[in-house]
């Protein structure tokens, strides 16, 4: 079991900087597609709009009610998503899911500054949240190519 003094590491200052400033927190107007995830365990939530051009994310916008260390996740998939494709996303995600489950190493460029939430591996009622802006990047970036292909 973790310690107290281990939960408060966890909440370093460059987490905490990180979840202080999200970008893209204005919701689009008229998006391709929009997914919303919740983390059934704390309830956070994040809702991803997204529209895509040539198969990649041009345009992004995300509401996150998370704890700080799903705002921290947003905030670097946020600063990189932009001009990202599904397969690319769908790397991130799996590597950080094996980042926090199985002590894989962080996420390669361009989300590489999600390391920052290595120390979170101990706390697994927090991963659900650390993973919700990919996981509903993902989800939207699906509906979006189905929608272009129908």
């Amino acid at each position: 079991m973790s310690s107290e003094s281990d939960l408060i590491k966890l909440y370093s200052s460059r987490i905490l900087a990180l979840a202080a400033d999200i970008p893209y927190l204005d919701r689009l107007e008229a998006p391709d597609a929009t997914a919303k995830k919740r983390a059934p365990l704390c309830g956070s939530t994040v809702t991803v709009d997204l529209k895509l051009a040539e198969g990649r994310i041009s345009d992004f916008g995300q509401d996150v009610k998370a704890c700080a260390l799903g705002q921290a996740s947003a905030s670097v998939v946020g600063q990189n998503i932009i001009g990202r494709s599904f397969a690319e996303v769908k790397t991130a995600r799996d590597e950080l899911k094996a980042m926090l489950q199985q002590g894989a190493a962080a996420p390669n460029t361009p989300f590489a500054d999600l390391e920052v939430l290595i120390p979170a591996r101990e706390f697994k009622n927090r991963h659900a949240s650390i993973l919700l802006c990919l996981e509903a990047s993902l989800e939207a970036f699906e509906a979006a190519l189905q929608k272009n292909c129908a």
